[in-house]
């Protein structure tokens, strides 16, 4: 009896941290996985480590919508669909913090990756995901973008504020409301997740949890069931409130 066809999965910022132990337990999982980074040599030597698997580079850089739309077209050339979509890459910019000082070109450049950065590889990507039989889309946010939890003074991270980022965050969740809201009546379903804190280069490893706890949500959403949720923000415990 034939096998069934490999998923084929896009996991953005997938060369270190929680986009690296995506593209790998996704691949565990039996997906063909495109490793998107923006550096080719970390990129390569990223799908290097996993060459046990389905695994291979895929250039894409979030601030340059000239590789975006060139990835999009390659997948479409090599497979004619996408399975999964993991809007995994962001960064935390330098100069970031409270309101009142944090600097407006960080913002900028926060609101430009995290945020319209997501956008653009989703609307490239909706194409071919639109090809799969039933596709999912996973919205790497942050308890940060949570308003409700932002604001309680009785929340663990309540004095992290960084606004750009965390604004920035917020508008990805938006993303996932709307998205999930326009694709309501197809087989692609939406959902936003908050990994926790998470150690990795993004918050000099100073986090609470290990990279594969950080994952673990991002996995399940991916790999959903045709009858799980769409246009949820959650993480491993369960619902995040907006």
């Amino acid at each position: 009896m034939q096998s069934a066809p490999k998923k084929i999965a896009l996991v953005t910022g997938a060369n270190k941290g929680i986009g690296f132990e995506v593209a790998q337990q996704l691949a565990a999982a039996g997906c063909k996985v495109l490793l998107g980074a923006r550096n080719q040599a970390l990129g390569e030597e990223a799908a290097a480590k996993l060459k046990r698997y389905d695994v291979r580079y895929l250039a894409i850089d979030l601030d340059d919508l000239a590789t975006i739309a060139i990835a999009a077209q390659a997948i479409d050339a090599d497979f004619g669909h996408l399975d999964v979509l993991v809007n995994n890459a962001g960064i935390a910019a330098q100069g970031d913090g409270l309101p009142s000082s944090c600097s407006l070109e960080a913002i900028e450049r926060s609101f430009r990756v995290n945020f319209l950065g997501g956008v653009a590889v989703t609307q490239a990507m909706l194409p071919v995901l639109r090809k799969a039989p039933s596709a999912r889309i996973v919205n790497v946010s942050s308890g940060l973008g949570s308003l409700t939890k932002s604001g309680d003074p009785a929340w663990t991270h309540v004095a992290a504020k960084y606004l750009g980022y965390a604004a920035s965050k917020a508008g990805l969740n938006m993303l996932t409301v709307q998205l999930a809201y326009e694709l309501r009546d197809t087989s692609i379903k939406v959902n936003s997740v908050d990994p926790g804190y998470t150690a990795t280069d993004l918050n000099r490893h100073q986090g609470t949890q290990t990279i594969p706890e950080g994952a673990a949500e991002i996995i399940r959403l991916a790999l959903l069931n045709g009858d799980g949720p769409t246009g949820t923000f959650s993480n491993a415990q369960g619902i995040v409130p907006w």
